[in-house]
């Protein structure tokens, strides 16, 4: 594959994103049902929902598990400040802002910088790869 196509970019950050629900969100159940006292099945389904979190990263078209990683740190930063404020009460500081969007910007530019081989490491066996190619030829 020759890089990257604005359909992989965008379904690329959408994994990024439904990674950092399922790790946030899930975590977030087992948080409190051992911390806040909520009953002892919310810690269960988080724990379920951190399973399927397992699954999603092996769904990116970036071919190297450390990048994948790596990038996904910085929206797991970002998401964990968005649940934090929503559901939890949480209110970041300036100091919270800057750096999630540090974060998020370092992240894209480790995702998108070009590389050797034709451009963005996509890697061209990855399910959602092969499927968004079929779906564009």
């Amino acid at each position: 594959m020759g890089g990257w196509t604005p359909a992989l970019v965008c379904a690329s950050l959408a994994l990024f994103i439904a990674a950092g629900v399922c790790e946030v969100g899930g975590g977030w159940l087992v948080w409190q049902s051992l911390r806040e006292g909520k009953p002892w099945w919310w810690g269960l389904c988080g724990s379920v929902v951190l399973v399927l979190y397992g699954f999603i990263p092996c769904m990116q078209p970036i071919s190297d598990f450390g990048r994948v990683y790596a990038v996904y740190g910085g929206f797991f930063i970002a998401l964990s400040y968005l649940w934090g404020y929503g559901l939890d009460g949480f209110k970041p500081d300036v100091g919270d802002v800057v750096g999630s969007a540090v974060c998020l910007i370092g992240v894209l530019i480790v995702m998108l910088w070009p590389r050797d081989g034709g451009g963005l490491e996509a890697d061209g066996d990855a399910p959602l790869a092969k499927s968004l190619t079929r779906l564009a030829t």
